[in-house]
């Protein structure tokens, strides 16, 4: 546990997903930690799985699908090198009429060594964020993280709750 928090709560995992609006339109779902701002409650990350289905493949065509977990709300999907964002799957089909490959890759399956924990989210919320390119339908990824609820002291948690929402 980071020096400055105490844990309030066992483990809780939370499932969620997302659907685009529409066929190759980023859309964002933003999912409720119901944090009690007043007792400066945070909810510490231990882990984030993410599930994003599989763009269509089609005859020479290169389709994508694309998720994020992110701690505030985007415009984009973003990546890893958004401070943000705490987690991200991708998959891409490349079709060149006659073969096809498809390359994923998500942040689930890369080691985390030996951290205590991945991120710390401050805001009562976080969000996730899909966008396809090239599909003929919609795609939905689906998302489950694990942690627990903590209480900060007064000066950790407006570092933290300032640190979240200027990373926007």
């Amino acid at each position: 546990m980071p020096k400055g928090l105490k844990e309030t709560s066992g483990v809780i995992v939370i499932s969620a997903d997302v659907t685009e609006s529409a066929a190759n339109t980023f859309t964002s779902e933003r999912v409720d930690l119901q944090l009690n701002a007043l007792d400066q409650e945070v909810f510490i990350v231990y882990a984030v799985d993410l599930d994003c289905q599989e763009p269509e493949n089609i005859a020479a065509t290169n389709t994508s699908a694309r998720m994020s977990l992110s701690t505030t709300s985007r415009t984009s999907v973003g990546g890893l090198a958004d401070t943000n964002v705490m987690g991200v799957a991708r998959i891409i089909i490349q079709n060149d009429g006659v073969t096809a490959v498809v390359t994923d890759y998500s942040s689930d399956t890369a080691p985390h060594s030996q951290l205590e924990y991945i991120g710390i989210i401050a805001t009562n919320d976080f969000f996730l964020n899909i966008q396809g390119s090239n599909n003929a339908g919609t795609l939905q990824g689906q998302a489950r993280l694990w942690g627990v609820r903590a209480k900060a002291d007064a000066s950790i948690y407006a570092a933290l709750t300032q640190s979240e929402l200027l990373s926007a």
